[in-house]
């Protein structure tokens, strides 16, 4: 295949996550095979593909973390772990036949509308072409490194990695460790590598609410119930998805004091009063992303193990400087500051009709209607958009790959060369959810969290149920498009 080739198709996909995959699927389903998969790794997973660190897994229960279609009766424990999940992902692929639409190894670097053609065109850092009328982003939330502000990242002189891209050829045994954040990725990986280290100072700026884990492996007469009884995944899911709708509003004043009180609790087993102290979180239960574990807290009276909380003003050559001027003599940063969430499609150049930068379209925060279609970008649809982030992401893809479908066979249906959300409703959708948003008060606690863009707009929160969200995609809403046939598209 040659470095200039250009390929046609009536769909693109970018990306080969859970997002990806599942629109891969429903449109095989549909009868549509005239698609491909743009993959930057070398296999499916996304997410799950590329973040290999020890300890990793999914804060959602795997009988519901799972497709509706495809339902796995064997997790191995409630909260699966990386390796198992990205192993029954691999299963879905080859099962449901999408990986001969693949193109692995294929990094998207940028996508222009062609306003003549009324085409996508889909550029591969390779120099390779694809085009097509239909543009589905898989990218998610989770594509772009966050590196941190610190001045010295390129002078230090040891081993320096970013967790979501676990360095598995360097062995941390006997090794004086530095972690810089202490999110979501940290709660999981430190525990795990704690006791291999001669050394490990955790740098925190923020506590966080870690409340423990309901994640004991099940027993085999469990998994035989969950095997043999037809019934039992899906009253699992059923009674999952209840309690995590009701959890994810944040407006249960009594549900709120007993998760804070079980975090408190979880706290507790910190033998240092002054430590125990630093690890308290100083904003409401919920402010920024819960996290569990029933590991992290005990790390804290390992001898080994320090929690910082002043300031990092650089990286020397030989370890981290805080603002009181002590240098940690280190011989690894493990870099635990998560993505550039708000980002979106963003993460790459994107072009619309007439030119319209995508990056500059949202100057105030990536925004969409229904976390889907955003103005100004024809024939465009994003899976895990903006305003999407709340309860299961797996349940959320699938009414958002629902809602693409219908749009894609209404272009068919009607013969349009596009369909492109109207300003307006952009505006008055998003006006909205910025105020369903406030109305959520423990996110307007000043906590430090990844939620808002630089302007102060709330970017990734769904504020609402997945059934409020799965209600409102069903919702007709052929005239918040403007619609334009083929002919009227080259007048």
């Amino acid at each position: 295949m040659s470095a200039a080739a250009t390929h046609d198709f009536r769909i693109v996909i970018i990306g080969a996550g859970p997002g990806g995959m599942c629109t891969a699927i429903k449109l095989l389903e549909a009868g549509i095979r005239d698609f491909v998969i743009l993959e930057k790794a070398t296999g499916v997973g996304g997410t799950w593909w590329h973040n290999r660190y020890p300890g990793a897994e999914c804060d959602v229960k795997s009988h519901l973390y799972s497709f509706s279609f495809e339902l796995k009766r064997d997790w191995t424990r409630p909260f699966a772990g990386q390796a198992e999940i990205l192993e029954y992902l691999q299963g879905v692929a080859e099962r449901y036949g999408i990986l001969p639409y693949a193109r692995f190894g294929h990094e998207v670097r940028s996508a222009h509308w062609l306003d003549d053609a009324a085409r996508w065109q889909v550029e591969t850092v390779d120099g390779q072409v694809f085009r097509a009328p239909i543009l589905v982003s898989g990218m998610g939330m989770f594509n772009e490194l966050e590196m941190p502000d610190i001045p010295g990242l390129d002078e230090f002189s040891g081993t320096l990695f970013h967790s979501a891209r676990w360095d598995s050829a360097h062995d941390l045994t006997g090794r004086q460790v530095a972690v810089i954040g202490s999110a979501a990725s940290a709660v999981q990986f430190v525990p795990e590598i704690a006791h291999q280290t001669a050394s490990l100072h955790l740098f925190q700026r923020t506590a966080n609410w870690v409340a423990p884990k309901d994640d004991k492996p099940y027993t085999a007469d469990e998994l035989a119930h969950f095997v043999h009884d037809l019934n039992a995944i899906h009253e699992s899911r059923a009674t999952i998805y209840k309690e995590l709708n009701e959890f994810i509003l944040f407006n249960n004043p009594q549900l709120q004091a007993d998760m804070t009180q079980l975090a408190l609790d979880n706290i507790a087993v910190v033998e240092d009063p002054a430590l125990r102290a630093k690890l308290v979180p100083t904003h409401p239960f919920g402010c920024k992303r819960p996290l569990f574990s029933n590991l992290y807290y005990p790390v804290f009276n390992l001898p080994q193990v320090e929690l910082v909380t002043d300031r990092i003003t650089r990286l020397s050559r030989t370890g981290v400087v805080t603002a009181d001027g002590r240098e940690r003599k280190v011989d690894t940063v493990i870099l635990a500051t998560g993505f550039k969430v708000t980002k979106y499609l963003s993460a790459i150049e994107v072009t619309g009709r007439h030119g319209r930068r995508l990056d500059e379209a949202w100057s105030d925060g990536a925004q969409a209607y229904l976390g889907i279609t955003t103005s100004g970008f024809p024939n465009l649809f994003m899976l895990y958009g903006p305003n999407t982030n709340n309860g299961s992401i797996i349940a959320m893809l699938e009414i958002q790959v629902d809602y693409i479908l219908r749009q894609i066979r209404r272009l068919e249906r009607e013969q349009l060369a596009f369909l492109d959300l109207r300003a307006e409703v952009e505006t008055r959708y998003n006006d909205s959810m910025q105020q369903e948003i406030g109305a959520v008060e423990v996110w307007q606690a000043n906590c430090g969290h990844y939620y808002n863009a630089a302007s102060g707009r709330m970017v990734t929160q769904w504020p609402h149920t997945i059934d409020e969200f799965a209600a409102r995609t069903v919702r007709p809403d052929e005239a918040v498009y403007e619609a334009q046939r083929a002919a009227e598209a080259h007048a």
